[in-house]
């Protein structure tokens, strides 16, 4: 049986870690083998080049950020989400090449079409077969996050810049297999709508 592949996807500060593990939570208590994930990082090879990206001491244009995460994505895929599928588990994944579109795409201006150029090898056809889109706006996802955090170097753009990112995710969301929640609601509502929104997947799959 082959496995289940869903992303989650929105602005920092959005709660989409939290949403992934409420998730994770619910298929496990029913006896279902999931991965949980992250992007970048998930091995190795990614977490080093995590590491280099979000530290703020990295600096780097555009291009150079989307080829290191599109490799930190090649072996991520190569190395934990092809053979989670191929083993029939289901694999969630924090940030997947949605998160490359936005950041990369609109909010450093490269473009769609060229991230997604440098992605399609590293990607090498393992799409997810749902992505979450936890719709919450950049200036309230800001308020969300906890006021003596560190934040990373994305983290740390200005609003204009996670605006543009939004903006990117929100058209993003137009496209097939992409299910945008509002999540205006407690932490707890939304998730109830999640699972409500993912139950025919799961069904289709034979999961639950």
């Amino acid at each position: 049986m082959k496995g289940l592949f869903i992303t989650f996807e929105g602005a920092d500060g959005s709660g989409k870690s939290t949403q992934l593990r409420f998730l994770a939570e619910y298929l496990e208590e029913r006896g279902v083998s999931v991965v949980r994930t992250r992007e970048p990082g998930g091995c190795l090879v990614a977490e080093k080049i995590r590491e280099l990206l979000l530290s703020k001491d990295s600096e780097m244009d555009g291009v150079t950020e989307a080829l290191l995460y599109a490799a930190a994505r090649a072996a991520h895929v190569r190395q934990v989400i092809r053979p989670a599928l191929d083993a029939g588990r289901v694999v969630l994944c924090d940030r997947f090449i949605h998160s490359s579109l936005a950041y990369q795409g609109y909010g450093r201006g490269l473009g769609t079409d060229l991230v997604w150029q440098i992605n399609k090898p590293a990607i090498d056809g393992c799409m997810p077969d749902v992505t979450v889109f936890i719709n919450v706006p950049p200036e309230r996802a800001f308020e969300r996050m906890n006021e003596n955090k560190v934040h990373d170097r994305l983290e740390s753009e200005d609003l204009s810049f996670h605006q543009r990112v939004f903006d990117g995710f929100t058209q993003l969301s137009k496209g097939e297999g992409i299910i945008s929640i509002d999540a205006r609601g407690t932490k707890f509502e939304t998730r109830e709508i999640i699972l409500q929104k993912l139950m025919p997947y799961f069904v289709s799959a034979g999961i639950l």
